[in-house]
């Protein structure tokens, strides 16, 4: 059975969010070719987790037998979402940017399953897996606009995951608050069709990567 990790780590709610919405339609996506298959969905924003700190680095060079509460504690959380991780046969985010770069809580969660040893460096548990990251942002940041040196979610996302070795691919809804901001109100147009390509896109590869998914699962059966 195929399992898709969906994370969201958007403030806003469903309904209110370009990237909760974007993620949704490659969730949908995936589905309707998996419809049998697994949805784990971790909300990052409802459900934040403990930032990285010295009880979790230092639980990986000290004897399990010999952890703290506070270290045992720790390492059973990383390991829960490396577990979680490395089960997933694809993986979708959403990112939006806040003040240039991701949220707090999807740098909390990479800090956790960044993993010297397991899933970065010489041994790349998650090696191949195909990562969608949905990067919304209010304004344009894209090569030849005046705030493009101020993008640091594709930017550090692209060093993040290379590094693990995973499939890496972008989705980019631009302009998100052209509707909510009179002083974006001639960009509207482009936003709607950001918008637009960002849900063709994300169904699209939702489709496509799940389709893989069954060529790949039906070969290696037969």
């Amino acid at each position: 059975m195929a399992t898709l990790l969906h994370i969201d780590s958007s403030l806003f709610p469903d309904g209110t969010s370009v990237s909760r919405s974007v993620t949704a339609a490659f969730r949908d996506a995936w589905l309707a070719e998996h419809p049998e298959g697994t949805v784990v969905h971790r909300d990052l924003s409802a459900n934040p987790l403990p930032h990285f700190d010295a009880a979790a680095s230092s639980a990986g060079s000290v004897d399990p037998a010999e952890h703290t509460p506070e270290q045992k504690a720790a390492a059973a959380l990383r390991t829960e979402l490396v577990e979680e991780l490395e089960a997933a046969d694809a993986v979708v985010i959403g990112a939006p940017m806040y003040n240039f770069t991701i949220p707090s809580t999807l740098k909390a969660w990479l800090d956790q399953v960044f993993i010297i040893g397991r899933t970065a460096g010489s041994e790349q548990s998650i090696a191949g897996v195909p990562v969608t990251v949905v990067a919304s942002r209010g304004g344009s940041y894209a090569p030849g606009t005046p705030r493009e040196e101020f993008e640091f979610v594709q930017n550090y996302l692209e060093k993040i995951f290379t590094s693990l070795g995973v499939e890496l691919d972008f989705i980019v809804p631009e302009l998100t608050l052209a509707k909510a901001n009179p002083a974006m109100a001639d960009l509207i147009p482009l936003a709607e069709k950001s918008r637009a390509e960002a849900f063709e896109a994300a169904a699209a590869k939702g489709k496509a990567i799940a389709a893989a998914h069954a060529e790949s699962t039906a070969a290696t059966r037969s």
